[in-house]
């Protein structure tokens, strides 16, 4: 008998505490449920090769998807797997509708979103569309005469004119956006490689194009769309001359130019209203007004913003301040505390590995550090973006050779370097440090051969420390890194603190600790992040009976409200509820 009331009064006790979520959930305004998600970004290239070719392809990524499910997240964003003569792997597209042959075909398309639905998890496409490749049909029609039909898909200049007024391009080797071509005597726009002609937005068929591409993976079942380099989408095409000094700000001149509202409004009513998914761009323009006028609610334009500041913090070989970086994140969610949405990430296929660059990729530090970073991007508010592998502290690959790199952007960028007779040393170390290639190497998997990823030769090495940072080692460890990011991620999913929460600034001149608190009706949680190799000390607000919520170390030194912390320790306590 006292076993049956023992056993009705926990049930009580559980539905009570279930009722009490549910009331806490169903209080909170502007609810969705990609605000709720977590995002993991997957590679295709390098996440896992299924037929032994050195590509990560479709199949690996269903042999996977159970892997995926054990991390806890609920979104998967992948990079383009289009059909591409992969100039910049993968970016240069051309056929939207088809798949790379590389990663598979459409039924493996299929297959593997029909598998990621049935775990829950819903599926972001990246959406090239500020150019395509230049064998897509549309530009190989574009280019063969000009009063082609396709002529005006893209933007031309003919050579009658003279040279067109300057304009510069990101990957090009020269620098410069307008490339000549011989068979119609003109010049095409490359605000990219010269294999990426841009695509002229103000064409009303150009458009109708994109969004009959997006609604073609609506109907297939995608759940969200990433607008890939979209800022840069609308152009002024009186073709002004850039005012001196423009390099100094390029998306000021170069991208949010003002009919890129038009389309996105008009992108929204044809496609983004009328199916249940959400779109993010990159970028966010140079303000945050920029921001905002994409991603409000009332604009009917996108629904979530992904800045690029947050990436601007340390890009350099001396370091960051770690008082720049609480300042870019404080004023961002300040920005946007009562309207928008933010992404929060540091991490991505463009920019190394974020323990080599926010944390400390020693052998001493590598795991507590990734651990603290991966603390922050899951307890901020905003829909968090994981990176495939820094879920178990993978490090940058450190190349000495430009005949290592397969990024496109590492090899134009050293030829224009050598070009302007810069210093190839100081450049070829800053490409050490901050080359994409350092993001993009294959996923370690396990200690076999190329870490697991393939069986034959991979398309880029796989990093040396293989042997002891891959799944299969830290699997088995309570205490890793990829344990702790499954720790860390259920705890968001449990706490609506950590997506709606207040976000207040705790210690802003403290050189060491970023500390924050999240606060949701009688919820307050404290997170302090200790960002150096030295301890440290900090008087904080832990109330009377905190409770500790996540730490990354399996102890914890604090008496009364100061606190020590090991270096790179993470703490999470629930200080009021």
């Amino acid at each position: 008998m006292k076993k049956i009331v023992l056993f009705f009064s926990l049930l009580l006790l559980i539905l009570g505490c279930a009722e009490n979520v549910k009331k806490k959930e169903d209080s909170i305004t502007g609810r969705a449920w990609w605000k709720e998600g977590i995002i993991y970004q997957i590679y295709p290239r390098s996440f896992k090769d299924s037929d032994g070719d050195g590509i990560g392809d479709l199949e690996g990524v269903i042999e996977k998807l159970d892997y995926i499910e054990s991390l806890g997240v609920n979104m998967v964003w992948m990079n383009p797997i289009y059909s591409s003569p992969n100039a910049d792997n993968g970016y240069d597209i051309s056929d939207y509708r088809g798949i790379m042959e590389d990663f598979g075909d459409m039924e493996d398309f299929d297959r593997m979103l029909k598998g990621l639905h049935e775990r829950g998890i819903k599926f972001v496409m990246d959406v090239v569309v500020n150019h395509s490749s230049d064998e897509h049909e549309w530009f190989k029609q574009s280019r063969s005469s000009r009063d082609n039909p396709y002529r005006d898909y893209y933007h031309w200049w003919p050579a009658e004119k003279g040279k067109p007024p300057y304009r510069y391009s990101l990957f090009d080797p020269k620098g410069e956006a307008w490339k000549y071509d011989s068979l119609t005597d003109a010049y095409y726009l490359h605000y990219f490689a010269q294999k990426q002609p841009d695509l002229n937005w103000e064409n009303p068929k150009v458009r109708q194009e994109v969004y009959d591409i997006m609604k073609f993976w609506a109907e297939k079942g995608v759940d969200g769309f990433r607008l890939d380099a979209f800022q840069y989408a609308s152009k002024d095409t009186t073709w002004p001359e850039l005012p001196e000094g423009f390099e100094k700000n390029v998306i000021k001149h170069y991208g949010m130019q003002p009919n890129i509202h038009k389309y996105l409004k008009e992108m929204n009513e044809e496609v983004l209203s009328k199916y249940n998914v959400f779109a993010v761009s990159e970028g966010a323009g140079s303000t945050f007004e920029d921001a905002h006028s994409l991603v409000d609610a009332d604009r009917k334009e996108l629904q979530m913003a992904y800045h690029f500041e947050g990436m601007d913090v340390g890009n350099s070989l001396e370091g960051y301040k770690l008082s720049e970086f609480k300042e870019v994140y404080t004023k961002w969610d300040s920005a946007f505390a009562k309207k928008g949405w933010l992404s929060i990430f540091l991490a991505n296929h463009d920019v190394p590995r974020m323990v080599s660059k926010f944390g400390n990729d020693s052998s001493a530090f590598r795991a507590v550090s990734s651990k603290m970073l991966n603390t922050f991007i899951l307890t901020m508010r905003g829909t968090p973006y994981c990176y495939y592998g820094d879920e178990i502290g993978m490090t940058n690959i450190g190349f000495d050779s430009i005949s290592q790199y397969r990024d496109i952007a590492a090899i134009n960028g050293y030829e224009k370097a050598k070009t302007q007779g810069a210093d190839l040393d100081a450049y070829m170390a800053e490409l050490k440090f901050l080359s994409r290639d350092n993001g993009r190497t294959p996923m370690q998997w396990d200690t076999t051969a190329h870490a697991g990823f393939t069986t034959g030769d991979p398309w880029l090495p796989v990093n040396k420390n293989y042997k002891t940072v891959n799944v299969a080692v830290e699997q088995k460890d309570p205490n890793s890194c990829l344990n702790y990011f499954r720790k860390i991620v259920q705890l968001r999913r449990d706490n609506p603190v950590f997506v709606y929460g207040e976000y207040n600034l705790l210690l802003p001149g403290h050189e060491q600790l970023y500390a924050y608190t999240r606060s949701l009706g009688e919820q307050q949680v404290l997170v302090v992040l200790n960002f150096s190799e030295k301890p440290a000390t900090a008087i904080l607000p832990l109330g009377d009976s905190p409770e500790l919520m996540i730490n990354n170390y399996p102890e914890l030194d604090r008496s009364a409200s100061t606190v020590l912390l090991k270096p790179y320790q993470a703490l999470v306590f629930n200080i009021r509820d």
